[in-house]
């Protein structure tokens, strides 16, 4: 399985407003494993980015001018996500800005291009109903070292997001640990038989029997008669009498 996660920054937060991408980081794994593959360009906008937005990510308008424009690099991006499962943060987000940019190209939306887009944030609320879902809370709930994140940059995010996503997701295929070289481990995907596995079958003893039906009838009295794990009793037959001669 072939993933790209992927994050973006951008002059502001409104895309209908005419904010624009500015920088854009893709990391690529497969079968759950970095495969050493990025994707990573500063793109100028064309605008000057909002002084909020500037204080999130440092990334100044002098810092941007002699950078390409997204038309030179929109196929090389095209390319790298090519119907693999793309994984963001916040989906929606990157993705208007992202599907804006293609769309003045004339190009096709991400979601046309990539095999599927994944939401972190939609998972994270899943997983953490009513808490904190930012990368931020994330990476401290989940002991992802985020240190090194004093602003907000791309390749960075990306790479935090997918520890953050192995993390939230680990256990999902397979509940077999197999050993790593180096003594960690990874979570196996089929790699094991479990029929191969001679598994001792351990009997209740009379005693325990006994405890456990005692338990079951305190249920029963405490609702009245009204648990429903034991069926009815069997009505007995009654044979008819034989007619008189």
């Amino acid at each position: 399985m072939r993933q790209v996660f992927l994050d973006t920054e951008t002059t502001g937060l409104k895309v209908a407003d005419g904010d624009r991408l500015i920088e854009i980081g893709c990391i690529e794994m497969v079968d759950r494993r970095p495969t050493g593959r990025h994707l990573h360009h500063y793109v100028n906008p064309q605008r000057p980015s909002h002084p909020d937005a500037v204080r999130v990510h440092g990334i100044t308008d002098d810092f941007l001018a002699d950078k390409p424009l997204f038309e030179a690099i929109a196929h090389e991006l095209l390319a790298f996500v090519h119907e693999a499962e793309v994984v963001i943060h916040n989906a929606a987000f990157d993705v208007g800005f992202i599907d804006a940019e293609f769309e003045r190209l004339g190009l096709p939306r991400l979601a046309d291009q990539a095999g599927a887009i994944t939401d972190t944030l939609a998972l994270a609320r899943d997983l953490f109903p009513g808490k904190q879902n930012n990368l931020d809370a994330l990476c401290k709930r989940l002991e992802v070292d985020n240190s090194q994140r004093e602003l907000h940059g791309a390749l960075l995010d990306a790479g935090l997001l997918a520890e953050v996503y192995l993390r939230m997701t680990r256990g999902q295929k397979s509940l077999v640990i197999e050993a790593e070289e180096g003594g960690g481990s990874r979570l196996a995907e089929g790699s094991v038989d479990l029929r191969s596995f001679d598994l001792p079958v351990l009997c209740a003893s009379h005693e325990e029997e006994a405890a456990h039906e005692a338990a079951l009838a305190d249920i029963d009295k405490a609702s009245k008669g009204k648990t429903v794990w034991r069926p009815a009793p069997t009505p007995a037959v009654v044979e008819p009498a034989l007619a008189a001669v």
